[in-house]
């Protein structure tokens, strides 16, 4: 709450954001940006690591990435180019992980760079897209709702759990679960069709 006294008073779009980083340098700036799609970063490295603490390491790699790369890169997309950004570390650290167990046949080095540099199947595309979107739905949930469904999917609390985590009552941890559920769906399929 204290830090947000010095954020802008008026949001910046994507493309302003990189500008001023380009320009100045600044981080917080390249921090707001960041914190605006972070949910979707974190969803797509959850996908590919299986791991909470992994994912929520990567997320802050990514970002430390980003202050590098964003100083050479002509970025148009921002969303998307992060997307890639981390689905590529990500697959890059479960090739390390498969080379030091000794796993190497499994990505040979020339099969990998082409996995890595070929698009997406179009299926992994629209699964890939989904994941942005939910990330953005889930924004758009009120904290108790957003917190519970992100305990019961990606951490796969079960309802006692959440509570004790939380301090909700069980009954609100099932209220807040089906009408976060509900307006994530109603949110998705608005993005679907919007």
């Amino acid at each position: 709450m204290f830090l947000k006294i010095f954020r802008r008073k008026t949001a910046l779009t994507d493309a302003e954001y990189l500008s001023d980083y380009r320009r100045t340098g600044d981080l917080t700036g390249l921090g707001e940006l960041y914190e605006r799609h972070m949910d979707m970063v974190f969803a797509v490295c959850f996908r590919y690591l299986r791991q909470e603490d992994e994912a929520k390491d990567a997320v802050m790699q990514v970002f430390e990435q980003l202050i590098t790369d964003l100083k050479t890169h002509e970025v148009q997309n921002f969303k998307s180019w992060l997307h890639s950004v981390a689905r590529n570390y990500c697959l890059m650290q479960l090739r390390q992980k498969r080379v030091a167990v000794g796993d190497e046949g499994i990505f040979e080095q020339e099969a990998y760079e082409n996995f890595v540099a070929e698009p997406p199947e179009k299926e992994d595309w629209r699964i890939e897209t989904q994941l942005s979107d939910l990330g953005d739905c889930l924004q758009i949930l009120a904290q108790e709702q957003r917190r519970s469904v992100e305990l019961f999917y990606f951490q796969q609390l079960c309802y006692q759990q959440i509570a004790e985590q939380t301090g909700f009552a069980i009954t609100k941890v099932k209220s807040y679960l089906q009408n976060g559920k509900r307006n994530l769906k109603l949110c998705m399929e608005g993005k679907q069709h919007g």
